[in-house]
């Protein structure tokens, strides 16, 4: 019974010192770290022991522990330069030293380097593009760093030295850099026209991330104009427009077709051929593209939809506009019929009146139907858009008659003239 009692003992004994390296090694000492170059790619640790065979790891805190772990033989220099690869980003390590071999264990306790951050790069967000002749001037957000937890720590960099890699993708090409890396928040990017896809890759010493992305697309633009319309009426245009854009995978970019809702659409009108486009109407896109723009008519005029650039944070889109359509202004009768109602007894004055619009000092012809065309019964003058005439009804029935009032100009276009509806009068 004592011989099983010493063997457990002796079990226990062996299996802690197993765990807890209580051989006679002694514990390496003065366990420093910092970065092994100006690249920042490895991370260089030294320490102090009598020459003897060595096990480097990482050890997480708060974090789970990454599974490298470098032997150098007895001899070798107390110095290990560990790729930054090796630790995963956005936690806390320590560097473990120890004595002791691969087919040996550890055989003294841990040394631990000072605790250090593998903090990632901030991810940009909200780039706008802004077109600048053959250039385009991309700005970004960059979100304000989280909480260090190992502030001063040996490995910690300056701040602002985190790199943002700008790239491009175009229609059947992979992404592509443009430029320089760079430390601000803006860059100019020489050259290029759209559709692209534009990217920033941010990179500081321990990841890269991706970010700031902008779909800079091309616009076209289509729209229905009526051909003929009513003088100070409103009429509706319609159109569309269309955007082709690129859509990148890893491997390359393809482009494609697309519609977006609220691009700003303005419909400008010109007067006669050379002279300025002024706007006539404002709209925005809708679901789909589409848009629909209401304009006050006054005389004809050439008219033609356009979208202007556009650029906010995301997107970029170029300007467009749809051909260009004459609509034709006609006059507009505000009224017209006899006064006192259709309804007259025979031999009574008729007094039949026509109010146009534009205001036109003119002469209006009041014209007879009788049964196969319109004829010519007396013309009247117009004054201030009104005109008046008055027959006396001599005969009983169901008579109609029209005003045929000619075109005018209205501050430089042309109004064309127009005829009234039939006004039918009955005479009993």
């Amino acid at each position: 019974m004592v011989r099983v009692r010493l063997a457990l003992a002796s079990a226990v004994v062996l299996s802690a010192c197993l765990l807890t390296a209580c051989s006679s090694d002694p514990t390496p000492t003065a366990v420093t770290i910092g970065w092994a170059d100006n690249s920042r790619q490895a991370v260089q640790v030294s320490w102090k022991d009598s020459d003897a065979p060595n096990r480097v790891s990482i050890e997480g805190v708060v974090s789970t522990s990454p599974s490298y772990v470098k032997y150098l033989a007895a001899g070798e220099p107390n110095s290990w330069a560990i790729p930054t690869s090796a630790f995963p980003p956005d936690g806390n390590y320590k560097i473990a030293i120890a004595i002791g071999t691969s087919q040996g264990g550890i055989t003294s306790k841990l040394a631990r380097s000072p605790m250090f951050d593998t903090d990632g790069p901030l991810r940009p967000s909200d780039a706008v593009a802004t077109p600048s002749g053959k250039d385009v001037v991309v700005t970004w957000k960059v979100p304000p760093p989280a909480q260090d937890f190992t502030p001063g720590d040996p490995l910690d960099v300056p701040k602002g030295s985190q790199v943002y890699q700008p790239v491009i993708g175009s229609s059947g090409q992979p992404f592509r850099a443009v430029g320089a890396g760079t430390t601000a928040t803006r860059q100019v990017v020489k050259n290029v026209k759209p559709p692209y896809f534009f990217q920033l890759r941010a990179k500081n010493e321990w990841a890269s991330l991706t970010g700031g992305e902008i779909s800079a697309r091309t616009s076209y633009t289509t729209a229905a104009v009526p051909t003929l319309w009513t003088f100070d009426h409103q009429m509706l245009i319609r159109g569309r427009t269309v955007l082709q854009e690129i859509s990148c995978a890893e491997s390359r970019c393809l482009a494609q077709q697309n519609t977006a809702a609220g691009l700003p659409v303005v419909v400008l009108a010109q007067s006669k051929a050379g002279g300025p486009w002024v706007q006539a109407g404002r709209g925005t896109t809708q679901a789909g593209g589409h848009f629909e723009v209401r304009v006050n008519t006054v005389g004809s005029r050439w008219y033609r939809a356009y979208v202007p650039v556009t650029s906010r944070a995301g997107s970029l889109s170029t300007a467009s506009s749809s051909k260009t359509y004459l609509t034709r202004t006609r006059l507009q009768i505000q009224g017209a019929g006899y006064s006192g109602g259709n309804l007259h007894n025979r031999n009574d004055v008729i007094n039949a009146v026509v109010v146009v619009r534009p205001v036109v000092n003119s002469t209006a012809m009041l014209q007879f139907w009788n049964g196969k065309t319109w004829g010519n019964v007396k013309p009247t003058p117009i004054r201030n858009g009104r005109a008046t005439l008055a027959f006396k009804a001599t005969k009983p029935g169901l008579f109609a008659y029209r005003f045929l009032v000619p075109g005018t100009s209205y501050q430089g276009t042309t109004v064309y003239g127009t005829a009234t509806p039939s006004l039918v009068l009955r005479v009993r």
